[in-house]
């Protein structure tokens, strides 16, 4: 793994070596050690006088621990992660505390001694860029900044509509509540969260491998008018600090690249000794159809803290982490001001693991094994060849016998 500097776009992995894989089994807790299936479920809490108020309880229970993933669109978009040692952990929410101007206590994990670890991602702002005369892709910020559009203010749909027990999914799709320009008549944000019973690709880029201890979250934005030209869009993302300090980002290298063809990378982010992560390529697509030609970089700022700033409020957040400030954000940019980019079909999706436990690792791939066995075992061969007729040849000069 290698410090996270210069944010290059590449979309690969590396595999780590032996002793630091060891060493980070060693630093997790035993019921963050991640299991091979789990039982999975997806539940709409229901809302006070039985109306919902899109409360998404996603609940993994394995052999001795149960992880939970409460995402809700009160306030700004966000998920809490809590992961507990038993596998009889269950989720407790008081709507009336909720809903409060104090919502403190109003989101529960109970017992409250099994809970492992606990953190919290939070997608509070909408950022856009005119990058039409900006060159240099790598700018930061790239190009003229646009006031953002505050995802606290955002109305959205009833997460009941879209919930799919059979694949395990359920998607958050909303506009701004005031919308002046009209930039969001035909268009919206979607967050599509899905979770995993088992290890699995998804069959679309950029297929990132996931295990029964993760969620996938893909962010969609479809339709909205931009308001330049060559608008470039973002995500303003926050999360709680470890402490006095920010949570890690690290990046992945390989040279395999068959699951996301031509990138090499994966970023990650790393909250306290392993026991939680965030992971994602840094690609985004312009079009449906993901491939390589609708590909996008996707660059991301440093962490920060945000004490310096005002940070929409999560509800949830607030509900099971008390009036914690101990916030630090980092911004995503997909693009660049050269094509292909939103404005080829106002089009655009990046997606992200978030999980429990030790981050899935990615290993050389069949194909690329075949390949390096086929070109180191050729030149073994021809060399073993080579040896077999050289003794041959001295086996039939040594049994040669001259008549005198």
């Amino acid at each position: 793994m290698c410090v996270c500097g210069e944010h290059d776009w590449g979309w690969g992995r590396c595999a780590p070596s032996l002793v630091l894989l060891l060493s980070l089994l060693s630093a997790a807790p035993f019921g963050l050690r991640g299991e091979e299936t789990r039982q999975v479920s997806l539940e709409v809490i229901p809302g006070q006088l039985g109306t919902s108020q899109n409360l998404l309880h996603v609940r993994a229970v394995g052999t001795n621990s149960t992880l939970h993933y409460v995402w809700s669109s009160l306030g700004p978009p966000a998920v809490v992660l809590v992961a507990t040692n038993t596998s009889h952990s269950t989720l407790g929410v008081n709507w009336s505390l909720l809903l409060s101007p104090e919502p403190d206590g109003g989101l529960t994990v109970l017992p409250k001694d099994s809970v492992q670890f606990s953190s919290t991602l939070v997608f509070t702002r909408l950022l856009e860029f005119d990058s039409t005369n900006v060159s240099d892709g790598a700018a930061a910020p790239p190009g003229k900044t646009y006031p953002p559009y505050s995802l606290a203010e955002f109305s959205w749909n009833n997460i009941s509509d879209s919930l799919d027990p059979a694949t395990l999914s359920a998607t958050f799709q909303g506009r701004p509540k005031a919308d002046p320009t009209g930039a969001f008549t035909n268009g919206s944000i979607a967050f599509r969260v899905q979770a995993f019973s088992r290890s699995g690709r998804p069959a679309q880029p950029p297929r990132l491998l996931h295990t029964a201890d993760t969620c996938q979250l893909e962010v969609a934005l479809v339709g909205a008018s931009p308001r330049g030209n060559r608008s470039l869009f973002g995500l303003e993302v926050a999360t709680l600090g470890q402490g006095p300090d920010c949570p890690s980002v690290q990046k992945q290298h390989t040279i395999d690249d068959e699951y996301a063809p031509a990138v090499f990378q994966v970023d990650q982010l790393l909250w306290g000794s392993f026991l939680g992560f965030v992971q994602w390529r840094p690609v985004a697509f312009s079009q449906q159809q993901k491939g390589r030609e609708s590909a996008l970089s996707c660059q991301a700022s440093h962490l920060h803290h945000t004490s310096e700033y005002f940070l929409p409020q999560s509800p949830i957040v607030r509900a099971f982490f008390g009036s914690q400030n101990n916030f630090c954000a980092f911004n995503l940019t997909f693009g660049a001001s050269t094509g292909p980019g939103y404005w080829d079909q106002h089009y655009l999706s990046w997606s992200m693991l978030l999980g429990m436990g030790l981050p899935p690792v990615d290993t050389l791939s069949p194909l690329v094994l075949g390949i390096m066995a086929v070109a180191l075992g050729a030149p073994g061969l021809m060399l073993l060849g080579g040896g077999l007729v050289l003794l041959l040849r001295h086996r039939r000069h040594s049994e040669y016998q001259s008549i005198n």
